[in-house]
C-alpha cells in the first residue's frame, strides 16, 4: 500500500475516533469527561466499548481485532480534542492515553484460556495479582549537549512495549556523527513509570489437580501502583509477543505479555448467587420444626460417622461471624480459626477436603511444602532483570477465604 493512501486512511480513522469524542452537541459523555480529565490533571481517558459499538460498529470490529493500528489512531483523535479545548495543558502533559472498559465477548479470558489467536488483539483478562515488581523509570526521550559545536540534539525510544509498529535501536549516544563527546540533560529528558504485574487464574475458577496458569502485565504512567499482591483484577489490554533472539538467532519460543491500559480491582467479597429453586429450598427447610444448627452440623461430610462438635465448629468456620469495626479503628474479626489435633485416620484431612471443596473460596496448601514466611508473602528475584519483587502466598490469596493447611505441625 502507497505510504499516503496508508496516511490518508489513517486520518480519516482518526476523526472517527474524534468526532465520538467530541459528542458536546449530542450527549455531552465523553466532551465532559475530557473536562474533567482536564481539570483532574490526568492522562487517561476511559472508553466504554459499549458506546463505541452502539455508535461505531466497524471501528470497536477493527479495535477488537487488529488494536495498535487502531489504539495509535484513537490515542491521536483524543490528543488532537485535548489541544483544541486546552491548549496549554496539552502542551504541559504531552502524550494522552485511552483505556477501555465495559463488555468483551469473547475476548473477555482468564490466564488460562489466554492462546495464540488473541495475539495483537484487544483482550481482558480477570486474575488475582501474584507478584509485582518496584516502580522504575524508562526512558522515553533523551536530550545530548556537544559543548564543542554547541548543539543539542534528541533521540526518542520505542520498544516491544509501545504501540508504534517499529522499535527504535536502544543504543545510547555518547558521540555524535563527528566524534565529539556528548553531554546528557537529564532535566530536559522525559522518562516514565514502569512496572510489571503477574496476575494468575482465580484459585476457585483453576481445574482441580493443575497448576494456576499466569500471565505478566505491563503498566505504563499513571497504572503503576493500580493493584498489590492479592487483589483481585480485570486488566484490559493488548496481548504481544515478544521476540527472544540469541546471538542473532530465535528458537521458536516467544514470551507474550499484556501491555496494558486500563485496571479495575475487584471486590474480595465472595457474593453468592441463588437461584429461585434455592430459594424456595431454603424457605422450606427453614420452616420445617427441627433444630437447623444440629441439621446443617449432621450435613457437613455425611459420610464421616461421629465427631458432632468438630463439625459444629467447621460449620460456624463456613459460616463466619460479624466483624466489628470500633470508634478508634480497632478491627475485631469475626472469623474463627480451628486446630484439628488428632490420632492417625480419624478422617482430620477428609474433614479439611471438605471444607476444601464446600467453601466458596479455599486454597489449600501444606505445613511441609511452605514456611512461615511463604504462608504471607516473599521477596523473590526476577530471573529476566535480576531484580527484588514481592510475591503473595497462600494467606494473602485466600483473603475473605478460608486457608486449609494440612501436616501444619511440619
Amino acid at each position: 500500500m502507497d505510504v499516503t493512501i496508508q496516511d490518508d486512511r489513517l486520518r480519516d480513522i482518526q476523526r472517527e475516533y474524534y468526532d465520538f469524542l467530541d459528542d458536546s452537541n449530542d450527549q455531552d459523555v465523553y466532551a465532559s469527561r475530557v473536562r474533567e480529565m482536564i481539570q483532574q490533571n490526568e492522562c487517561r481517558l476511559v472508553v466504554n466499548v459499549n458506546d463505541l459499538r452502539r455508535k461505531l460498529p466497524a471501528r470497536c470490529k477493527r479495535l477488537l481485532e487488529s488494536s495498535f493500528e487502531e489504539m495509535i489512531c484513537f490515542e491521536r483523535g483524543l490528543t488532537e480534542l485535548v489541544k483544541n479545548v486546552d491548549p496549554a495543558f496539552a502542551a504541559g502533559i504531552g502524550a494522552f492515553f485511552v483505556g477501555f472498559e465495559g463488555s468483551f465477548g469473547g475476548n473477555h479470558v482468564t490466564p488460562r484460556s489466554l492462546s495464540a489467536r488473541f495475539l495483537g488483539k484487544l483482550v481482558c483478562v480477570e486474575g488475582i495479582v501474584t507478584k509485582c515488581s518496584l516502580i522504575r523509570p524508562k526512558m522515553v526521550k533523551s536530550v545530548h549537549y556537544c559543548p564543542e559545536t554547541r548543539k543539542t540534539m534528541e533521540r526518542t525510544y520505542t520498544d516491544m512495549t509501545s504501540l508504534d509498529a517499529f522499535p527504535s535501536s536502544a543504543v545510547y549516544p555518547t558521540k555524535d556523527d563527528e566524534g565529539n563527546v556528548l553531554e546528557t540533560e537529564f532535566g530536559l529528558s522525559t522518562f516514565k513509570d514502569h512496572q510489571t504485574v503477574t496476575i494468575q487464574e482465580m484459585p476457585e475458577k483453576a481445574p482441580a489437580g493443575q497448576l494456576p496458569r499466569s500471565v505478566e502485565i505491563v503498566c505504563d504512567n499513571d497504572l503503576v501502583d493500580k493493584c498489590k499482591p492479592g487483589d483481585r483484577i480485570l486488566a484490559v489490554g493488548v496481548y504481544r509477543c515478544l521476540p527472544n533472539k540469541q546471538a542473532g538467532y530465535t528458537s521458536g519460543n516467544f514470551r507474550a505479555i499484556l501491555l496494558c491500559n486500563h485496571v479495575k480491582t475487584l471486590s474480595k467479597e465472595v457474593q453468592p448467587t441463588f437461584t429461585p429453586e434455592d430459594i424456595a429450598k431454603i424457605r422450606k427447610f427453614a420452616r420445617q420444626k427441627i433444630d437447623i444448627f444440629e441439621e446443617l452440623a449432621h450435613s457437613l461430610a455425611p459420610t464421616i460417622h461421629g465427631h458432632e462438635y468438630v463439625k459444629q465448629a467447621l460449620l460456624c468456620m463456613l459460616l463466619g461471624g460479624v466483624e466489628k469495626v470500633l470508634e478508634n479503628g480497632t478491627r475485631l474479626r469475626g472469623d474463627i480459626n480451628i486446630l484439628l489435633i488428632g490420632d492417625p485416620s480419624v478422617a482430620k484431612s477428609q474433614l479439611l477436603r471438605y471444607v476444601l471443596n464446600t467453601a466458596p473460596r479455599a486454597i489449600p496448601t501444606t505445613g511441609r511444602g511452605s514456611s512461615g514466611v511463604g504462608l504471607t508473602a516473599a521477596v523473590t528475584s526476577d530471573h529476566e532483570t535480576g531484580e527484588r519483587r514481592l510475591e503473595a502466598g497462600a494467606m494473602v490469596l485466600a483473603d475473605r477465604g478460608i486457608v486449609c493447611i494440612d501436616e501444619f505441625d511440619k
